[in-house]
């Protein structure tokens, strides 16, 4: 059985290399501390240490970090998967099954904003496919709370402003 710290690091390499798209902090943690398999403190120094070592890469925003994979993190957990139970195989399947139309959503759908060099806040927001974006779309605000309001509100009518967007587009 491998070291605690070195399980959670497994974990999440396991996790990653079980998804064709990143997950985020909050998906990896959701999974980890409902399980009960460690602390939050705990999975964020596996975390820190996975990406210190190259085998993962973090992609951020103001609201969420996702994490990728890398080639060297799945050469990795390929050698290393059967340090792994069994149970804990189990268990990571099952979540990212059941879950998986939810995670990959989640990750698909991306806001993020910056100051521009006319001193206002550009947001911009996106929604992607297997790697390709259906919507890429950046908008320019006055002031960072309508930026986050905006980054906030892409993440909840995405679909919907597609929708309009394409029905507007085409007809």
């Amino acid at each position: 059985m491998a070291q605690p710290l070195t399980l959670y690091k497994l974990i999440v390499l396991y996790m990653l290399d079980r998804v064709d798209f990143p997950l985020s902090t909050s998906q990896i943690s959701e999974f980890v501390l409902d399980k009960g398999y460690t602390t939050y403190f705990k999975l964020q120094q596996a975390l820190s240490e996975l990406m210190d070592a190259g085998l993962i890469r973090d992609e951020s925003t103001h609201n969420r970090t996702l994490y990728h994979l890398t080639e060297d993190g799945s050469s990795t957990i390929d050698y290393f998967k059967n340090n792994i139970s069994q149970d804990i195989q189990k268990d990571v399947n099952e979540y990212l099954k059941e879950k998986k139309y939810d995670l990959k959503n989640e990750s698909s759908v991306k806001a993020d904003y910056y100051r521009n060099t006319n001193q206002e806040y550009s947001v911009h927001c996106q929604v992607t496919e297997n790697a390709l974006p259906l919507i890429d779309l950046t908008i320019t605000v006055p002031s960072e709370a309508e930026a986050q309001a905006v980054t906030d509100n892409w993440q909840k009518k995405n679909q919907e402003l597609y929708a309009t967007i394409m029905a507007k587009l085409l007809g």
